[in-house]
């Protein structure tokens, strides 16, 4: 089992949204980038587990733990016109982008990126690297075992 940590905007989709969807299960769609793309694709398999982050908000962090229930598939927003993710040069028979779902394991108290940084044990943690955009990162199973204590 590998570990990961998920970038989603709360006021997009949050850990909140998640935990009403059904079966609290979702596609996470619209991962735009092909390095997190390509983690989805070849590297994230059904159980591995994912800190679920809020970014680009107020106070931003570690709102809940999901688990990855379904490998990668075609993203399908890429094939909608309407939708902000829509991508001109994607085919169906040649996709460019996928998604995971994930299922909500728990929510739990917002562990801030403050936090985090606060801890040497997390300095090599990519989502605490300055200029890391990336939106699907991975974690190194010492930094899991080592933020669920902080838990």
């Amino acid at each position: 089992m590998r570990y990961w940590l998920m970038k989603s905007e709360p006021d997009v989709f949050g850990i909140e949204d998640l935990a009403k969807a059904p079966g609290k299960t979702t596609a996470w769609w619209g991962v735009r980038n092909y390095q997190a793309r390509n983690f989805m694709r070849d590297d994230m398999q059904t159980g591995d587990e994912a800190f679920f982050y809020h970014s680009s908000c107020a106070e931003p962090g570690i709102a809940g733990i999901v688990r990855v229930s379904r490998r990668a598939y075609p993203d399908e927003t890429q094939f909608d016109p309407k939708s902000e993710y829509f991508d001109a040069k994607s085919t169906r028979e040649a996709p460019r982008w996928v998604n995971v779902d994930v299922t909500l394991v728990r929510k739990t108290p917002l562990l801030s990126i403050q936090t985090l940084r606060g801890h040497p044990q997390l300095a090599s943690m990519r989502v605490l690297q300055r200029g890391n955009r990336l939106s699907i990162t991975p974690v190194d199973p010492d930094e899991w075992i080592f933020i669920l204590k902080l838990m």
